[in-house]
């Protein structure tokens, strides 16, 4: 896995577990070193498009400090780097909501198509369900007069950062009531819950939350609580019925997030399954989440209106917030939004 700023690969043991700050709602794509660099230098987080303020000082800081120094020992010497003029390598770096990264040698003559194909390669994800997202504009695989797309053609600059998401499925018409089933594992000791909520937006433009006690519009429900303490096993299911929603919505985001722990961690295997109401037999799709255990909340997946059809996206965003704060969850998916999802 690469640095997303100094670009170099490092073990994941080399990369911070967490934000430092509570208020980046970013993915932890910054090396330790970068990060604790940048803080002690700057004073702010070194995440593009970030640059959260934070103190130098915070316990974030001092935990990443202590875990830099147990990792690397330094040593005086003498260094004379060997410098190859002119044979500098360039790439493009690929990230997806979760967290993973990948790159590829940079030119302007990359087509849309061979950069899915090298994601495809890498991660396994069919090149029909990878949506590429730069600087809030989609890259589709055909340039408006016919050829195929490059990087060029989109303005990727070398060393730039694409986007993916997975598209999940497109929810045929004839679907009406579509079910979201949202499952947890107890923590280890006691019996705690998670909460399933559904973030309803017209555009960039808040419209109302789905949660155990709010109902926004009688086309989409939440079971409450279903405990299952034999198992220990908990979930939420949500329905949502797409023919009767508000012409006005336009994204249905459904999040996860720890009720009285601090984040995801004592909680077992978070995971979705969806499908539609007359057939649960037959899952539409199936996720888990294990990489946001240290995270507060996770956005698990999206349902976007596009040309008129409704379309399921696997998210797996990391964000602060919970149903008793959601201010940090609205501007995470605002963010998402507005670069395209």
């Amino acid at each position: 896995m690469s640095c997303i700023v100094c670009n170099q690969e490092k073990l994941s043991k080399e990369f911070a577990p967490d934000n430092a700050s509570d208020e980046c709602d970013h993915a932890s794509l910054t090396c330790l070193r970068c990060l604790v660099n940048s803080v002690e230098n700057n004073g702010k987080c070194p995440y593009p498009g970030c640059f959260q303020e934070i103190s130098k000082n915070c316990d974030q800081i001092v935990l990443f400090k202590e875990v830099l120094a147990q990792m690397f020992t330094k040593y005086e010497t003498t260094y004379s780097p060997v410098v190859n003029i002119g044979s500098e390598e360039t790439f493009v770096n690929v990230i997806g909501l979760t967290g993973e990264s990948t790159r590829i040698k940079y030119t302007p003559y990359i087509t849309v198509r061979q950069l899915k194909q090298h994601i495809n390669q890498t991660w396994n994800i069919d090149p029909s369900k990878q949506k590429l997202l730069y600087e809030d504009r989609e890259m589709i695989n055909t340039s408006p007069n016919g050829r195929s797309a490059t990087l060029g053609d989109y303005d990727i600059k070398p060393n730039a950062t694409v986007s993916m998401v997975v598209c999940l499925c497109s929810i045929p018409e004839k679907f009406n009531k579509v079910v979201f089933d949202l499952y947890w594992g107890y923590p280890y000791l006691g019996r705690d819950y998670l909460n399933a909520s559904c973030l309803l937006y017209s555009g960039t433009t808040f419209y109302g939350v789905c949660d155990f006690k709010h109902q926004p519009h009688p086309s989409i429900r939440h079971s409450g609580d279903i405990m299952d303490n034999r198992n220990r096993l908990g979930h939420h299911k949500i329905e949502v019925c797409l023919h009767n929603m508000p012409s006005v919505v336009t994204h249905l985001f459904f999040t996860l997030s720890a009720w009285r722990c601090p984040n995801l961690s004592k909680y077992k295997k978070p995971s979705l399954k969806f499908y539609e109401a007359s057939r649960p037999e037959v899952s539409l799709g199936d996720t888990t989440f294990t990489h946001a255990k240290y995270s507060q909340a996770v956005i698990m997946c999206s349902v976007s209106k596009e040309e008129g059809k409704w379309v399921v996206y696997e998210l797996g965003t990391l964000s602060a917030g919970n149903v008793q704060r959601y201010g940090p969850l609205k501007k995470t998916i605002t963010r998402l939004i507005s670069t395209g999802v």
